[in-house]
């Protein structure tokens, strides 16, 4: 059994407390204001449940981050990200990045990004902690991310692609922009091949409270990002042909 939170003000279990099977549920109910989402960021805590579900808060056990300087980068992304036939934003697009993220992606037509999820990270964005990173093609949104930027630890919620490679172009640059910003993870909470082939790995828990002891500000303040925060990167990194699978939390292409 897991608690169900009734209070008014943002209240969760220890994390010890999270079930095994399935693996990191903590607690149901609460709300999705941003007082309660930024309260469960602080702790490692997410939101995560499908349409017709009491809201489900989970800290999975190990817990997949990605640390900026180990993105691993195939070398036909590597291509692309030098040739630069695209066009990486932040925060133009918000709305639009939040929709795509929601479509549904499988034949049942199934999304947890529900209307209360993307009510909830709208207020977000315009406090300034949830953002989006689009990559743009021929004057088309053709693919990006969005995730909660709180203290030095970015939490990546979900992403998606309209063409080839253009949800990786816009992790590659988040990661990079990230590293060069002294950025501790980025956090894609659960453990998939994909986002193993990019460089991710799973730690235990226990390892990641103590990154968000160090990392997350308590003080800290949401801003928008500047459009343009992620020009002059530099993409002389080192590549690898490692293959990566599709289905994920974290999406991708």
């Amino acid at each position: 059994m897991i608690p169900l939170l009734r209070g008014i003000r943002p209240s969760f279990p220890p994390l010890a407390s999270a079930l095994v099977e399935p693996n990191g549920l903590l607690a149901a109910g609460g709300k999705l204001d941003p007082d309660w989402l930024l309260a469960a960021y602080r702790r490692g805590i997410f939101p995560w449940y499908s349409e017709g579900d009491p809201i489900l808060w989970w800290s999975p056990d190990p817990r997949m981050v990605l640390r900026p300087a180990s993105i691993r980068i195939r070398r036909s992304l590597a291509k692309r990200l030098r040739n630069a036939e695209y066009e990486v934003r932040c925060d133009t697009a918000f709305a639009a990045t939040l929709a795509a993220c929601a479509a549904p992606r499988d034949a049942e037509g199934g999304t947890w990004i529900v209307p209360e999820i993307q009510a909830a990270y709208w207020k977000l964005h315009e406090l300034g902690w949830a953002h989006s990173v689009e990559t743009w093609m021929d004057g088309e949104l053709a693919g990006g991310l969005y995730g909660v930027a709180v203290g030095r630890v970015f939490y990546g919620e979900s992403m998606f692609a309209r063409r080839t490679d253009a949800s990786k172009i816009a992790l590659a640059h988040l990661a990079r922009d990230l590293e060069r910003r002294n950025f501790a993870v980025i956090d894609c909470q659960m453990v998939t091949a994909h986002l193993a082939s990019m460089g991710a790995s799973p730690i235990p828990r226990k390892e990641f409270e103590a990154i968000l002891a160090t990392h997350i500000d308590a003080d800290a303040r949401g801003e928008r990002w500047q459009a343009d925060r992620m020009r002059d990167l530099d993409w002389t990194i080192p590549t690898t042909d490692r293959g990566a699978s599709t289905s994920r939390r974290l999406g991708g292409d």
